[in-house]
């Protein structure tokens, strides 16, 4: 399955078999997978609708190629449903985009996860989850679509943990990490429309994040109360650098934030001018880079809400991504860092079943 050509495996025609044989080929993530037998291949190929040797990724450092069949084949082994490939699809092409690292961001010591955000009319198509327990189990499109992605990375790039993957302790999203923006209640633009695509055109975001954080803030009635917190999550020393950021906001959290009229282009800028520290703070623990400085300081290249002294987390309010997802009670918010020390994987978006380099 690492290469382009389309290989049939016989094996006893039996259930428990067949997932014994897809262990002993190595083709797993540790879990169980479902036998991707060709019927099930062909379905998945099928919906897309692309010939089956279309290449959608190749990877820079091990020179293999995913053609459509081969991501077919691990998304029917994830359990993906026909109608969830295109998603898969898409974020295979995104995360294929020079911007985003392919290889650092599956190879580095950070323990980099692609973390799938989802946004548009296919949350509803295919029943994601944008609600309760986001990031959590229980929605076979959030968890199978994830772990397709994961599953190519490992069968067709050979990114294998401990071999070509060098995570120093990796994170639960290498599993699955993928999301739906929650349009029910959101009083702000979706990420599909923050993107200029047409109406009903669904996209997705890739963006090699590191661990979860979860911001806790039962407290806090003022946009500034609660995104002091989150901005603070964002500072903390353990991961502030020049990469970007994913914030995704609870109902509860955004009712408050909205209820001033605050937009996502406000959150955006008080999240960079308040998630900062002093350069002597960073020299303290020793993760001061004067270059890093430099950049984001430099004349023209940054930000004019850049503070002389201090460092942003991010070049720019641009590096961080806000939406909503949750569930409609509780004070809780996240906020996913990038992998890199500085900006050298840059998120990535496209849209879903639409080939917009097609003729």
């Amino acid at each position: 399955m690492a290469h382009a050509t389309a290989r049939i495996h016989e094996v006893e025609d039996d259930l428990l078999a067949a997932i014994d044989y897809c262990y002993e080929q190595g083709w797993t993530d540790g879990l169980p997978v479902v036998p991707p037998d060709v019927q099930r291949v062909e379905a998945m190929l099928l919906f897309e609708g692309r010939p089956p040797e279309t290449v959608l990724a190749a990877h820079p450092a091990t020179g293999f190629e995913c053609t459509a069949h081969a991501a077919a084949v691990n998304a029917v082994m994830a359990g993906c449903k026909p109608e969830f490939f295109p998603v898969v699809v898409a974020a295979i092409e995104a995360m294929n985009e020079p911007g985003f690292n392919f290889h650092g961001s599956t190879a580095s010591t950070g323990g980099s996860a692609p973390l799938l955000v989802v946004s548009g009319p296919v949350i509803d198509d295919i029943g994601m989850n944008a609600d309760v327990n986001l990031f959590g189990p229980g929605n076979r499109a959030n968890a199978t679509i994830g772990r397709a992605v994961r599953l190519i990375l490992m069968n067709v790039f050979r990114m294998i943990p401990g071999v070509s993957d060098k995570s120093t302790q990796g994170n639960p999203g290498k599993f699955s990490f993928c999301i739906a923006e929650r349009s029910r209640g959101n009083p702000w633009p979706l990420l599909v429309e923050d993107l200029d695509y047409p109406p009903g055109v669904s996209s997705v975001t890739v963006f090699a994040g590191g661990g979860f954080c979860n911001v806790e803030n039962h407290g806090g009635n003022t946009p500034e109360q609660v995104l002091g917190s989150i901005a603070d999550a964002m500072a903390n020393y353990g991961c502030i650098t020049l990469g970007q950021s994913v914030v995704v906001l609870s109902p509860e959290h955004v009712r408050v934030i909205a209820s001033t009229g605050w937009s996502k282009k406000q959150v955006r800028e008080f999240l960079f001018c308040q998630a900062t520290r002093t350069v002597k703070g960073m020299q303290s623990v020793g993760k001061y880079r004067q270059r890093e400085y430099d950049k984001q300081h430099e004349e023209g290249g940054g930000s004019p809400l850049v503070e002389a002294g201090k460092m942003h987390r991010g070049l720019s309010p641009d590096d961080i991504l806000v939406v909503m997802g949750g569930g409609d009670a509780g004070g809780h918010s996240c906020f996913i860092p990038s992998w890199s020390r500085g900006r050298s994987s840059i998120m990535q978006s496209k849209p879903i079943g639409v080939c917009i380099d097609c003729d």
